[in-house]
């Protein structure tokens, strides 16, 4: 017997929010969120994009257990400015049973035909900033922090049922030389002096907190002309800040500016998350921030997060600069190995940037579509 139920109330989201826990419980792969920022992004009333978005949430229940989950979101910026008249559906997990699947999905689609959208698709989050794909290689690879994990038959699931690919991510792993080339490092002097362009560098958090907003523009400004662009509204700054500042080290953001002290690119990266959320089990206390910290300060891997640069630097290599200062920062750090997270599979421009690294496709992940 399966049924599928609306979460009406606190009690039910908690559950929603542990489901996962269960599904993927000692999973070597799985890389658990923390449970309170997961509570607290669901929550209408503590997540500012709720401003401009609904969401309904769900749970499959057969024989009685919990056997499956799925967000039903409308973003209303995408389907009201952009007219993209799209139904989102994600934080979906299930049990391999297609029945369950087909249930949670159908719940979704009667929300989607009642607000006469067009189509549904997902996994994805309330914005392009969030987790998005189902993964569809890279099973046996370990998941970071801002991706979803996904056991193989998600995939198999959402074909079965008529659903196509829309949207595919890709992610690389690279091994990180000893040092920065000599053309790498000739072509970031000629290209500083060329543009008069020169780096900023942070000690302390405090010192970021004037740029954080320009880096969010900068983030509009690069990524508008992909498919899956929705602007990230002022008030969403706020929010992304606070859920990601706490694992932010002022080392390892690099800013170009011109002469004129204006940004003009940035780029991201974090030493990795991954094993440390794995011990915290979703929790910072007792001994989930002991994780979290260690990982900041001993670590041989690092992720690549957030690369930003105005359009009218652009192709003008740039990007020898900030990748000169990334290299010469992991040498320091002891940096070994590096991930970048998803990238759409149509942006070569970002593709190219690893080049130097010799990067190595170890995942894919995309986004389902069916028409509503």
């Amino acid at each position: 017997m399966i049924s599928v139920e609306p979460v009406n109330n606190l009690k039910d989201l908690k559950k929603f929010v542990l489901f996962p826990f269960r599904l993927y419980k000692n999973h070597p792969y799985w890389v658990p969120p923390m449970i309170e920022e997961e509570m607290a992004t669901l929550d209408q009333k503590r997540n500012p994009v709720f401003q401009n978005a609904t969401a309904h949430y769900f749970l499959a229940y057969k024989n009685g257990e919990i056997a499956g989950r799925i967000a039903v979101i409308i973003n209303h910026i995408e389907v009201e400015q952009q007219e993209k008249l799209k139904l989102r559906f994600g934080w979906f997990d299930v049990i391999d049973d297609l029945e369950v699947t087909k249930k949670l999905l159908e719940e979704a689609a009667k929300i989607g035909r009642a607000k006469n959208l067009s189509y549904m698709e997902g996994p994805v989050g309330f914005t392009n900033m969030e987790k998005a794909g189902v993964l569809t290689m890279g099973f046996d690879q370990r998941s970071t922090m801002i991706t979803w994990y996904h056991y193989p038959y998600y995939a198999k699931h959402f074909e079965a049922l008529g659903f196509e690919k829309q949207a595919t991510w890709v992610e690389f792993k690279m091994d990180i030389l000893p040092k920065a080339t000599d053309k790498v490092v000739k072509f970031s002097k000629l290209i500083k002096e060329r543009y008069q362009l020169s780096v900023l560098k942070f000690r302390h958090k405090k010192e970021i907190l004037p740029y954080v907003e320009r880096m969010f523009e900068l983030l509009n400004e690069t990524y508008s002309s992909l498919q899956t662009f929705v602007p990230i509204q002022p008030y969403q700054v706020a929010h992304y800040k606070e859920k990601y500042f706490k694992f932010i080290q002022p080392e390892y953001i690099t800013c170009v500016q011109d002469k004129n002290n204006e940004l003009v690119a940035f780029a991201i990266v974090m030493p990795s998350f991954s094993r440390a959320l794995q011990k915290a089990k979703g929790r910072l206390f007792p001994f989930g921030w002991y994780h979290i910290l260690k990982a900041q300060y001993k670590n041989d891997r690092a992720a690549f997060y957030l690369i930003g640069i105005h359009p009218e630097y652009q192709g003008k290599g740039v990007t020898a600069i900030i990748f000169e200062e990334i290299q010469n920062l992991f040498n320091r750090k002891g940096i070994v190995f590096g991930e970048t997270n998803p990238e759409l599979k149509e942006n070569t421009a970002v593709q190219r940037l690893w080049k130097d690294f010799n990067p190595v496709q170890h995942k894919e992940r995309s986004t389902y579509k069916k028409d509503l």
